[in-house]
């Protein structure tokens, strides 16, 4: 079954349907087609094992950031799906991205933001259901002074969701940047164990 026989419109609600099952959607814009992933291997990182270096700590307390949550949902999505070199392109698509803000209206999708000198310099997004954050993607702008502006988001995503008591912060994929931070992967069948478990406890997303 594909997750359009779930749900054959794109919407919110296939989102939602997608993301309950372990299934995370990647647009190829030159094709204009959407793909989705439930990969044998899962990215999370595991809320009490986050590994936060002295220096990014020393980032993190210094306040060089404004720091806020759900100011620009949108932009953030935007500056997250431009294309940063010739290898590393865009995975949006507009009727996607429509589909995430009707998540974000609906309260099941959310940002954090860095801002310096009242610019828009880092940010991240994600969809919420239960106890479970999907982070989605990142982005900073070192020309505008925002040098480690998304790891900063991320060390308070990580706070918020601790303290308030979420249980899955799914990375979707492992790579380098989130394995320093003490990301792991896990099988798919363990990754499903947990989900279940994260979905079926509600807590709302802490916003301070």
């Amino acid at each position: 079954m594909t997750v359009e026989d779930m749900h054959p419109e794109l919407d919110g609600n296939l989102l939602l349907k997608a993301y309950v099952n372990g299934i995370f959607p990647m647009a190829d814009p030159e094709l204009g087609v959407i793909e989705w992933f439930k990969p044998a291997l899962r990215g999370i990182l595991p809320l009490d094992a986050v590994h936060v270096s002295s220096s990014l700590a020393r980032r993190v307390r210094s306040g060089r950031f404004k720091i806020t949550v759900d100011a620009c949902f949108e932009r953030v999505m935007r500056e997250c799906a431009v294309p940063r070199s010739a290898e590393n392109g865009s995975w949006m698509v507009e009727p996607l991205l429509v589909a995430y803000l009707e998540l974000f209206d609906r309260g099941f999708a959310h940002s954090i933001e860095a801002w310096r000198e009242g610019e828009l310099v880092g940010g991240l997004y994600g969809v919420h259901i239960g106890s479970a954050f999907f982070g989605e993607s990142m982005f900073s702008r070192p020309d505008l002074g925002g040098t480690d502006a998304s790891k900063v988001c991320l060390v308070h995503l990580v706070e918020r969701l601790r303290r308030s008591g979420f249980l899955l912060l799914d990375t979707q994929l492992a790579n380098d940047h989130i394995a320093r931070l003490g990301g792991i992967e896990i099988s798919s069948s363990d990754y499903d164990q947990r989900l279940a478990e994260a979905i079926e406890r509600t807590i709302d997303f802490p916003e301070h």
